[in-house]
């Protein structure tokens, strides 16, 4: 059958949050959440630039040299249109300062022709063909030059348009290494300015959209730690479907149910010390009224020894009810002190205790074993299964529950299966009501009947719980209430088992 509540206590003490631990919101541009956002933005737009800069001075090196190339190959051309007459040294020299190189050479039908030359150098140190290159070769070569660059000679060739016409120059790094530095920083400062630039937007529209909101929370609940019982401390969210408003209106509703908690917290403390303040009065006048009560059980009035019995449960049951009260005010129940306790034995004191009139026609049955023993302490299970059979009397003594035909009974039934003990407390009442099911085993909130406190299910599953047990309401398919108690063993030490099996010898 379907287990509505299982007896595991789920509560748990929320500890004060300590003053040092609530803090304040980090101020200033590397504090805040926001100045680290916009640093982490620009770090890492510098780094994605870095990452564009390699292949981007390569292709700016492989440009400035193809330029070269072809301002070398137009005056190759013309040059090359003067055949046969060769070029004047002066001629030559102006020519060769206007490419920027120290010769030129035409590589034309499988044969190359120098066409100007001033002072040809010894050696030459690097030989460059920009025929088809690579990236990571252009990448390379690039890095090469910056580094290593600005005092070489070097070769350069390549095609002209798209005939077999080649043009080669030889000519000084040095200008290419000065083009390149500034290429590099006109880049580095673009990049600089564009990192900023998108950390300053993306800055502003993270504040507005994720820190702004981050801050309302933080604050609300810094505010709220501070006085958690002021209703305006309570966080006041708008109607988005993001994550940060779902957030917030999951921190309002928090809000309010802890509000609740502490204010009914508050009104328990309250009512804890006010009960406490009349109990011994209480107590002294429930004392007289039993004495006045004994009394009357002599009168020889039929009238009177009617009524004395039922008088002195009602007293009896007063006098239960404050105990109740002040037991559940305790900050916890004493230990259990275990023992091997026969059921039967302690049912029967249930019944004696309920002292069920034989004339309402209400039924007590006990439905097991009559040596069925249970290891648990005698006085607490005897509370708890009075509670039960109370409440259960209850119910069925309530207006309306008394029709003819209407079987009313109450029901104990158990049984052992291995080491545990499995004990039930049935009725044929009208069942437990839906808000009582919602609010079971809570104190204040929990009781099946109009004026009830729910006191006596609360401390029952306090006590079942103490047992290392659990307690439950059952789903039954008649009318009724059903509770299930379900109490282990403790488990026997290595120790005991071995003085036990040395004196059984």
């Amino acid at each position: 059958m379907p287990v509505l509540d299982q007896g595991k206590d789920p509560s748990a003490d929320i500890p004060a949050a300590a003053e040092a631990a609530r803090g304040r919101c980090p101020s200033g541009l590397f504090g805040g959440l926001s100045g680290k956002l916009l640093w982490l933005t620009v770090v890492f737009i510098m780094l994605a630039e870095i990452l564009i800069f390699f292949p981007s001075v390569a292709s700016m090196r492989m440009r400035w040299l193809q330029d070269r190339l072809n301002t070398a190959a137009a005056a190759a051309i013309v040059i090359d249109g003067l055949q046969p007459i060769e070029l004047p040294r002066a001629l030559q020299k102006e020519t060769l300062e206007a490419t920027g190189t120290k010769a030129i050479v035409l590589r034309k039908e499988g044969t190359s022709r120098l066409l100007a030359t001033t002072s040809m150098p010894a050696s030459v140190d690097e030989s460059y063909d920009l025929t088809d290159v690579p990236p990571l070769t252009a990448i390379r070569d690039a890095l090469d030059t910056l580094i290593f660059g600005g005092s070489r000679i070097i070769r350069v060739y390549g095609p002209v348009g798209e005939n077999n016409v080649g043009v080669e120059v030889v000519m000084k790094d040095r200008p290419l290494r000065t083009a390149m530095f500034a290429y590099s920083r006109n880049v580095l400062l673009l990049s600089v300015l564009i990192s900023l630039f998108t950390a300053t937007l993306i800055f502003f529209a993270i504040n507005r959209i994720l820190i702004g909101p981050i801050r309302r929370l933080t604050g609300s609940m810094q505010q709220f730690s501070s006085d958690p019982e002021n209703p305006a401390h309570i966080y006041i969210g708008d109607g988005g479907r993001d994550e940060l408003a779902v957030a917030g209106r999951n921190l309002t509703s928090m809000q309010m149910e802890l509000q609740k908690t502490l204010k009914q917290q508050k009104n328990l403390a309250a009512l804890g010390l006010a009960v406490s303040k009349i109990n011994h009065d209480m107590r002294n006048i429930l004392a007289s009224a039993q004495l006045m009560s004994d009394r009357l059980v002599d009168v020889d009035d039929p009238m009177v020894k009617s009524f004395a019995p039922k008088l002195l449960r009602t007293i009896d049951r007063a006098v239960g009810y404050t105990t109740e009260v002040l037991s559940y005010g305790k900050a916890s129940e004493s230990a259990p002190r275990r023992r091997h306790v026969l059921l039967l034995g302690l049912t029967q004191d249930v019944r004696d205790m309920l002292a069920i009139d034989p004339q309402s026609g209400i039924e007590f049955v006990e439905q097991f074993a009559s040596d069925l023993e249970v290891d648990a302490d005698s006085e607490q299970l005897f509370r708890v299964i009075h509670n039960l059979c109370r409440n259960a009397l209850q119910a069925l003594t309530s207006p309306g529950e008394g029709g003819p035909g209407v079987v009313r009974r109450i029901t104990v039934s158990a049984q052992r299966v291995g080491s545990v003990v499995s004990i039930t407390v049935d009725d044929t009442g009208p069942g437990m009501p839906l808000k009582a099911r919602q609010n079971l085993f809570a104190a204040f909130r929990g009781s099946a009947r109009s004026g009830g406190t729910g006191l006596g299910l609360t401390i029952a599953r306090e006590l079942v719980l103490a047992h290392g047990g659990t307690i439950a309401l059952v789903e039954k398919p008649t009318v009724g209430t059903q509770f299930r108690i379900e109490i282990p063993d403790r488990p026997v030490s290595l120790d005991d088992y071995r003085n036990r099996t040395q004196g059984e010898k």
